[in-house]
């Protein structure tokens, strides 16, 4: 028998080390021992993605690394999340993510939609250079509680701006969030926004936070 340290210790080396066989075998082991599926997920694939990010910012993983690590992530999330009971991790909420226009740089976004993704939120991802009226459209079509920005450059970050405002025009109670190398908790509080995610690891609980503050806002 393995204990619960072994098995989130396996799953997180697993995905730094890209070994999607290894990651699906200590999935399973993990249910076998009867161990929480949303802890595993959590504590196991979600924190080894978030050094896998680490060693991303850090230059000494590139693009091919990340991928074949989320294939590995994603081996593991096909057997654990069927596992995870509906109410559970996700508040059942949904996020519209994109990387604004201007802006080809997806990476960063990448991690933090896998991060939404594992956490059970229903994520809407408009991808790269996404023009500005398509963030008010895409959480008007799916009333997704939050919408994610992120800019890589100085220069298409001025669009968050924009979009925040035409936002909050249209639909107050949205939270906004951003994210990127140029963007600051400053910077989110100049242009408006309701949190910022200074790493895709703690783009989750942020998101979580602003949808309970947005609750409360509401019940008053």
């Amino acid at each position: 028998m393995a204990s619960k340290e072994e098995v989130l210790d396996k799953l997180k080396t697993g995905v730094v080390e890209y070994l999607e066989e290894e990651v699906k075998e200590a999935a399973q082991q993990g249910l076998d021992e009867g161990y929480d599926a949303l802890e595993l997920i959590m504590d196991g694939l979600a924190a080894g993605m978030e050094i896998v990010g680490d060693l991303y910012d850090r230059h000494e993983y590139f693009v091919p690394e990340v991928l074949m690590c989320a294939d590995a992530l994603y081996g593991g999330l096909d057997i654990l999340r069927p596992h995870v009971p509906e109410t559970e991790g996700g508040l059942n909420a949904q996020v519209v993510i994109g990387s604004i226009q201007g802006d080809v740089h997806d990476i960063g976004k990448n991690l933090v939609k896998m991060m939404f993704d594992v956490a059970g939120w229903e994520v809407h991802d408009l991808g790269r250079d996404v023009p500005l009226e398509n963030f008010v459209e895409e959480q008007l079509k799916t009333d997704s509680e939050v919408v994610a920005m992120s800019a890589m450059m100085t220069t298409t970050m001025l669009g968050m701006k924009k979009v925040i405002q035409m936002i909050k025009d249209k639909n107050p109670n949205v939270a906004i969030m951003l994210g990127g190398a140029p963007v600051t908790q400053d910077v989110a509080n100049l242009f408006g926004a309701d949190g910022y995610a200074e790493s895709a690891g703690n783009a989750v609980s942020e998101g979580i936070k602003m949808i309970g503050r947005l609750r409360e806002m509401q019940n008053k």
